[in-house]
């Protein structure tokens, strides 16, 4: 898989909760562009959140072609993930998209990339970008060996992300499930 540098976006379920969360910098090559941009957003009337790693451009378009995808296959995260890495890896345009997304609904996170994967973890934490080493380590310690909720854990990961990684910073949006 393609490593794209710039941000960190983490996601946990953890406790009957969901929570997905991004950093706001912006990088070109050795430059922060900006530190407040929003990576991670709501979809199909709040009931699936998502982000994205690398290109800008890029990763909006694929936002569009998902909830193009969810509106097609409502209320199945997992088939509107697979319909879109197939047309992503086939389609001659989507497939020089450079971005990573990572998506939840109450039942599924999913990491999906280009290049046709579509990727559910065990241990229901997901990290994507190049801090998300760092956040996925922190997540999956403090999921573990702490008392924090899923909002919690995924803004402690990627405050100690951004502590690490010289391309996260500590502006963190976290987003929830409504319970």
């Amino acid at each position: 898989m393609t490593e794209f540098h710039g941000t960190t976006i983490v996601a946990v379920r953890h406790k009957g909760r969901v929570a997905l969360g991004g950093d706001g910098q912006i990088t070109t090559g050795d430059q922060i562009m900006k530190a407040g941009a929003q990576k991670v957003r709501r979809l199909a009337d709040g009931r699936i959140l998502a982000g994205f790693a690398g290109s800008v451009a890029d990763a909006l378009t694929l936002f569009d072609k998902f909830g193009e995808k969810l509106e097609r296959y409502p209320g199945n995260l997992s088939r509107a993930a697979v319909e879109l890495a197939k047309d992503w890896r086939t389609d001659r345009y989507l497939r020089r998209l450079e971005a990573l997304l990572a998506v939840a609904d109450r039942e599924h996170l999913l990491l999906i990339s280009g290049d046709g994967n579509v990727i559910e973890p065990d241990d229901e934490v997901v990290a994507i970008g190049s801090g998300g080493g760092y956040a996925l380590a922190a997540a999956r310690a403090l999921k573990t060996h702490s008392q924090l909720d899923a909002g919690e854990i995924v803004k402690a990961a990627l405050t100690i992300a951004s502590e690490i990684c010289i391309y996260t910073n500590d502006h963190i949006t976290v987003l929830e499930l409504p319970e």
